[in-house]
């Protein structure tokens, strides 16, 4: 556990020395070092002016003033004057660094549009051909063939430039049309959650309905019950009626606080808090139902804390339920088992029992609210727990055989979405 907590510290700071080192600064570095190695003048200059091409090209993208299509103007034209400095002091049109002008026009025809591309390789052009001005011409003679590699050159800057001009292009309109697709794709999920929603509000209104209807019931029919002349001469069954009246009263106003306490947008409270501490509390606020049915409560945790950022009164409350349910499925000299374990960057939680475990056919809707099979259940309980582990972005895994019990997983990222409604939203997966 030691290397595994060293590994886990130092990672973050590994990512973040990836992101401002890139693989390709690696590679200029090896081809601006590999230009100053094999300057076998001995050229100074040169090797500084290799140095300092280097350093820019490296430090450039990381640069934000250069993120501008200003900047990137600057930027290339920085690249150009330096480009022009190093050929002018390596023999000019003759300088075996001539290639080093393709670094404006490439670093142009990728980050600018056409007339800034199309400026930026006459501009390289020119400053090639601009060594012609200083060269003694009552000393020097261009042949025909040295014409023609100059020309070849300035021919090789235009063509290279266009080409690279005609991916980037490619590759921007490619990105913008992802872009759309991406915007689309969220309009359609946004639109798909608004549907859900209102089925969903459908669901509960109507599971709330029936939940009424035999509370209501009951009151109705106690109610006759009392204006018959016969009941109200006898006390002990007018008593009898005014218990079942404030009775169904008591469990009609129960109902609806639990639909409301469901109903309402839960309020992601995340602050960091120990997995492990909540999982004890957990267990010790089931203890005494456990005991009544005499079902044992077993903790398996392989570490003594498990550091975690998230709302721990919902998630104690999460676990209470799974822990209940755990424990009402279970028959007397059975074991609920809860393990706290840790996965790359989740926490996992599972409560798994020895009772009769789920029926396939009930196993989607076991998530649904008002979906019960206990006798006197009311069917809220696994839906707030998928309501609270998708508030912190996480996912639930439900394994299970009939006869041989059933296991509920939580994956919760360790640290949760900072505002409610952020997350990514809880999945149900059933084996």
């Amino acid at each position: 556990m030691g290397k595994i907590a060293v590994v886990n510290a130092l990672w973050p700071g590994a990512r973040r020395w990836a992101k401002f080192f890139r693989m390709e600064d690696l590679i200029w570095l090896v081809l601006f070092s590999a230009l100053a190695i094999f300057n076998t003048e001995k050229n100074y200059n040169a090797i500084i002016l290799l140095v300092v091409m280097a350093i820019f090209q490296v430090a450039e993208p990381k640069i934000r003033l250069f993120g501008s299509p200003k900047g990137q103007v600057a930027a290339s034209t920085v690249k150009l004057g330096l480009a022009w400095l190093l050929v002018g002091w390596t023999d000019t049109i003759e300088s075996p660094y001539y290639p080093v002008l393709f670094f404006p026009v490439i670093s142009a025809a990728t980050n600018l549009e056409l007339a800034g591309t199309a400026a930026f390789i006459l501009l390289s052009c020119a400053c090639y051909l601009s060594f012609l001005a200083f060269l003694d011409w009552d000393r020097v003679f261009l042949t025909t063939e040295a014409k023609y590699l100059l020309c070849l050159r300035c021919i090789f800057l235009s063509v290279v430039g266009f080409l690279v001009y005609q991916q980037a292009r490619a590759k921007r309109e490619e990105m913008g049309r992802s872009e759309e697709a991406n915007h689309n794709l969220r309009r359609a999920e946004a639109s798909l959650r608004r549907s859900e929603r209102l089925a969903a509000l459908g669901q509960l209104t109507a599971g709330l309905a029936h939940e009424l209807r035999n509370p209501l019931g009951t009151i109705k029919a106690s109610a006759e019950l009392m204006t018959k002349a016969g009941t109200q001469n006898n006390p002990a069954v007018m008593a009898e009626m005014a218990g079942y009246i404030s009775s169904e009263v008591d469990r009609t106003s129960n109902l609806i606080s639990r639909f409301l306490n469901f109903a309402r947008p839960l309020e992601l409270h995340p602050e960091p808090a120990d997995v492990v501490a909540i999982v004890d509390q957990a267990i010790q606020n089931s203890q005494e139902q456990a005991e009544a049915r005499g079902v044992q409560l077993k903790r398996e945790a392989p570490v003594s804390e498990l550091p975690f950022v998230g709302d721990p009164h919902l998630l104690l409350l999460a676990l209470q339920n799974l822990i209940q349910n755990a424990v009402q499925a279970s028959d007397a000299g059975k074991t609920v088992r809860v393990s706290v374990a840790s996965s790359d960057s989740q926490v996992v939680l599972r409560v798994q029992d020895e009772g009769a475990g789920i029926a396939p056919e009930q196993m989607e809707n076991i998530f649904n609210p008002f979906f019960t099979t206990k006798p006197g259940g009311v069917g809220l309980g696994l839906a707030l727990v998928s309501k609270i582990v998708d508030e912190h972005g996480g996912r639930i895994v439900v394994q299970s055989e009939p006869g041989k019990g059933a296991a509920f997983e939580l994956l919760l990222p360790r640290e949760a979405p900072a505002l409610s409604g952020k997350s990514s939203g809880a999945k149900q997966e059933a084996n």
